[in-house]
């Protein structure tokens, strides 16, 4: 059973496709890969790719191979006998699995502004690592909370010198004063002020700025959004006792991303991570290696994956 049908557990799906086992994905059906409209760090896309289209392919990939989806929110999580029981929300059902794998990811927190979600991976960005690249020598404005904001900010330096840190929560999250120095040494403006929208051009769309509550207009021509208290979705690992971090994102082994709990693991940006798309692709193959090794080692090669060998044999 794979819980959660984005990057990572698509990836571990078509791993775990390819030994021929039984899988099945469950899935609300969005999640954090969706709102990015183009990825532009990915071995093969130089032009960039849209989150969707990468889960589309990449459940079209898995079916070719056997693997079933379901689309539907998983609601609990619990031990059995033969391996574990998982709880759907549509009509109370449940299922059996002997390994599970947890891959529900994260969501991002941020307003909900005009324009906002339209601009994400296209001309507004929520990673450096992944698009830190993409401001490069641009007029930027970072829109965030804090020093949560103060910090992506002060990040983005590499890159490009021309910031504008709007912090859109000042009433609520100051900043403090070693971070407010560092924005000043750097050069980076700093407003305290609430967004009321992202503004794009006619034309073709494009990050132009902001407007802020105050009737302002600030131009710009990339932006990145921190705002911090992004949830982590972990609570079914919490359901089965599965270790988390304070933050709440899962531990797993480095080598096998098996959790604490035998039979349970977990792949991208749900564990300790450095939320890139391509690492939990590499994670999602990484735990369905390990699942494999564990289904056909430790007790013999199982019933389903006898069967499905005699049949093709035959």
């Amino acid at each position: 059973m794979i819980i959660g049908g984005g990057i990572a557990g698509l990836q571990g799906a078509i791993q775990l496709g390819r030994y021929k086992h039984r899988i099945l994905v469950i899935d609300k059906g969005e999640g954090r890969s969706s709102l990015c409209r183009s990825y532009h760090n990915i071995l093969g896309w130089p032009d960039g790719v849209a989150g969707n289209e990468l889960r589309s392919l990449g459940k079209l990939q898995a079916e070719r191979l056997g693997v079933q989806f379901i689309q539907d929110e998983v609601t609990g999580l619990v031990r059995s006998a033969d391996g574990f029981m998982i709880e759907r929300s549509k009509d109370n059902q449940s299922l059996q699995a002997m390994t599970v794998l947890l891959a529900m990811g994260l969501t991002d927190r941020f307003p909900a502004l005009p324009g906002l979600e339209q601009c994400l991976g296209l001309t507004v960005y929520v990673c450096p690592d992944c698009d830190g690249y993409e401001v490069n020598g641009r007029q930027t404005i970072v829109m965030g909370a804090g020093n949560v904001g103060a910090a992506m900010a002060l990040t983005l330096t590499y890159w490009t010198q021309a910031i504008t840190y709007i912090n859109h929560e000042w009433q609520n999250k100051a900043v403090d004063d070693e971070h407010l120095q560092k924005l000043a040494s750097h050069g980076i403006v700093h407003i305290d002020a609430a967004l009321s929208e992202v503004v794009r051009s006619e034309f073709n769309g494009d990050f132009q700025g902001v407007l802020l509550d105050d009737g302002r207009m600030i131009a710009g021509e990339r932006g990145f959004i921190a705002f911090g208290g992004n949830h982590v979705h972990s609570e079914l690992a919490r359901q089965v006792g599965i270790e988390c971090l304070e933050n709440k994102h899962i531990l797993t082994d480095p080598r096998t991303k098996m959790t604490n709990i035998p039979g349970i693991w977990a792949a991208g940006d749900i564990g300790v991570h450095a939320e890139q798309l391509t690492i939990a692709m590499g994670e999602g193959s990484q735990a369905a290696i390990w699942i494999h090794k564990e289904l056909v080692g430790a007790h013999g090669v199982s019933p389903t994956y006898r069967r499905d060998l005699q049949l093709e044999h035959h």
